[in-house]
């Protein structure tokens, strides 16, 4: 199989994750006054899942190429207080789609603790 053309490079990811850690992590552990989630862990086979069933209710919209958003959220609960994040269907393949909220979203993935740096 090929590579996706929106592959980057190892370097190019750990740039990114420093760069989240350099100017956001920091002031939101600062400001929450503990470390915070900002990794999410999910198997290949729950995200296939996920994606299918999608496309399959999308499908029934008369939707043919849904797309996903991946939304940063926080829990406020007895259980957590800690970030997250939960997937979306969109609508469609516009440059910027609507949320498709007919769909539920996907959420409960795992979490590192502390974060594991990439």
């Amino acid at each position: 199989m090929k590579k996706p053309s929106k592959c980057i490079t190892v370097d190019e990811a750990r740039k990114l994750q420093d760069n989240w850690v350099d100017t956001r992590a920091k002031l939101i552990d600062s400001n929450l006054g503990k470390l915070d989630s900002r990794e999410f862990y999910y198997t290949i086979e729950e995200l296939e899942e996920y994606l299918a069933y999608v496309k399959e209710e999308s499908k029934k919209q008369g939707i043919n190429n849904p797309g996903v958003r991946i939304y940063f959220g926080a829990y406020n609960n007895s259980k957590s207080d800690y970030a997250t994040i939960f997937i979306a269907p969109t609508e469609g393949e516009s440059e910027s789609p609507d949320n498709n909220y007919t769909i539920a979203p996907f959420n409960f993935g795992q979490t590192g603790f502390p974060p594991k740096n990439y």
